[in-house]
């Protein structure tokens, strides 16, 4: 056998190795399930009613929206609506506590589950919803925050939304900020 001989059935070898481990390439690939990434958003709706008289609250009406924009569904969501430390902005909204009887937990109410001591933040849970699926959206309607306006407020009202799989959280896309000038101390100012 030559030298030029050996050399051909080497590169043949070779291409049949090439060809061969192509091929059991290509078998794991479509072996692998990709998992899609998750992509939920989260935001506020929200109207106002401000009251400039120092006797009356102000309000703001709202609701938070979880939507899962994602192709893969999302398990076990849940929400955090977190007031400013030492505001004057105080937060109601239809949520039950776990202590609450069956009977007053409806399958679209929402369960606050920390210290209900806490003012400042308010982590809720839908009831009888373990499931966000892909284009579904999620409300928490109808919260209130109220405030006075004899004082000088300022502040956001910030949102985060959690899952299984964002355990991190998502935070919302439009936080509601909120701030305003006493009259008396726009008129110490003068």
């Amino acid at each position: 056998m030559t030298g030029t001989n050996q050399v051909e059935e080497k590169i043949n070898e070779l291409k049949e190795q090439t060809t061969h481990y192509v091929h059991e390439i290509r078998k794991m690939v479509e072996k692998l399930t990709i998992i899609e990434p998750v992509n939920v958003i989260s935001y506020f709706t929200s109207s106002f009613n401000i009251s400039y008289d120092t006797e009356q609250e102000s309000l703001c009406l709202g609701s938070y929206h979880i939507r899962n924009i994602g192709n893969q569904p999302i398990t076990n969501p849940y929400l955090c609506i977190k007031l400013p430390e030492d505001s004057p902005f105080s937060f109601s909204g239809r949520y039950v506590y776990e202590h609450f009887a069956p009977n007053l937990k409806g399958n679209s109410s929402w369960e606050r589950i920390n210290d209900d001591a806490s003012k400042e933040e308010f982590w809720l849970r839908p009831i009888g919803k373990t499931t966000l699926e892909p284009n579904e959206t999620l409300s928490f309607t109808n919260f209130q925050i109220k405030w006075s306006h004899n004082l000088s407020y300022s502040g956001s009202i910030m949102g985060f939304t959690y899952c299984d799989q964002l355990q991190d959280g998502v935070v919302v896309l439009n936080p509601i900020n909120l701030n305003g000038i006493s009259q008396t101390q726009e008129e110490n100012n003068e």
